[in-house]
C-alpha cells in the first residue's frame, strides 16, 4: 500500500500532534480523497520523518497525530552540488527531478559561455518558483527526508569561486584523455605512499556545462580554481544526462548507491 509523503511547515508539528493548511488540504481532501483513520508521512526538512494517523480532514485544515518518528533512509552521506550550466526548455526541470531523485543535495544554476541564457536576468522568480515545485514533488516521490537547495542562478566566474568550499570540485570535459572519475575518488581511507591518509570525501562540487559545453577559457579558468577535470568515458553525453551520470558514479563508487 503506498504512503504519501509531504514535505510541510516545522511549526506545523507540534509535540506529537500535526495541522497541515495551505495547498495542501486540497491535495490530501479532493485529489486524494483520503479519510480520517488513514496515514501518511510527514517531513519537516530536518531529516525526520514522521507517520501520522489522520484524525480530520477539514476544508481549511487536515489535523492528525504522530505514531512514529524516525530518521528518514533517503539522504546519502556524501553531498553533491551541481552547479549545472542552465539548459534550455524542459532540460533544466528534467535534471532537477532526476537529480533529486538521485541524491543530489544541492542544485546551483549557472550562465556560461554557451547559454542560451546570457543573463541573470533571464531567469524570472516565476520559473525558479516552478524549479522549487518539482524539486519538493521528487523529493516526496523519492524518500528524501531533506529538499535539495535551490540557489539563485550565478556566472560562471562564481561558481569556480564557491567551489573551493568544496571537499573535491570536479569537471567532466571531453577534452580530457588521462584522467577518469575513479582516480579522483579513495573508496575507503588509506594511508599513501608520502604516509598521508586519504579519506571519502564529504562534500563534492560538480560543474557541468550548457548545450555545447565548457569553452576552453572557463577550463582554464576553473582549473586554476583547482577544479579537476576529467573524463566520463569515450561516449559524449548530453548537457542534461552527464551531471546525472557523473553523480550516480559518485554515489556508487563512494558507496552511497547500493
Amino acid at each position: 500500500m503506498t504512503t504519501y509523503r509531504f514535505f510541510v511547515q516545522p511549526e506545523w508539528l507540534q509535540q506529537n500532534s500535526v495541522a497541515i493548511a495551505g495547498t495542501l488540504v486540497h491535495q490530501i481532501r479532493d485529489v486524494l480523497r483520503m479519510k480520517p483513520g488513514e496515514k501518511i508521512a510527514v517531513l519537516d526538512d530536518s531529516g525526520w520523518e514522521y507517520e501520522v494517523e489522520l484524525d480530520a480532514v477539514e476544508e481549511e485544515q487536515v489535523v492528525g497525530h504522530v505514531l512514529h518518528k524516525a530518521l528518514a533512509t533517503g539522504e546519502p552521506r556524501t553531498k553533491i552540488t551541481l552547479y549545472q550550466g542552465v539548459l534550455k526548455g524542459h532540460h533544466f526541470e528534467w535534471v532537477l527531478q532526476k537529480g533529486t531523485e538521485i541524491g543530489i543535495v544541492e542544485f546551483v544554476p549557472v550562465i556560461c559561455d554557451r547559454c542560451l541564457v546570457s543573463s541573470l536576468d533571464d531567469v524570472s522568480a516565476s520559473k525558479i518558483a516552478r524549479w522549487r515545485r518539482i524539486i519538493l514533488e521528487a523529493a516526496e516521490q523519492s524518500r528524501r527526508g531533506r529538499l535539495p537547495r535551490l540557489q539563485s542562478p550565478i556566472l560562471f566566474p562564481q561558481a569556480c569561486d564557491q567551489t573551493r568550499q568544496s571537499g573535491l570540485a570536479l569537471m567532466p570535459w571531453e577534452g580530457e584523455r588521462d584522467v577518469a572519475l575513479r582516480d579522483l575518488l579513495p573508496r575507503e581511507t588509506r594511508t599513501t605512499t608520502k604516509g598521508r591518509g586519504t579519506r571519502k570525501p564529504f562534500s563534492v562540487g560538480l560543474l557541468i556545462g550548457p548545450e555545447g559545453g565548457f569553452t576552453q577559457e572557463e577550463v582554464e579558468l576553473a582549473k586554476r580554481y583547482g577544479v579537476h577535470t576529467l573524463t566520463l568515458g569515450t561516449r559524449i553525453l548530453r548537457a542534461e544526462t552527464a551531471g546525472l551520470a557523473a553523480a550516480a558514479a559518485i554515489l556508487y563508487e563512494l558507496g552511497d548507491l547500493g
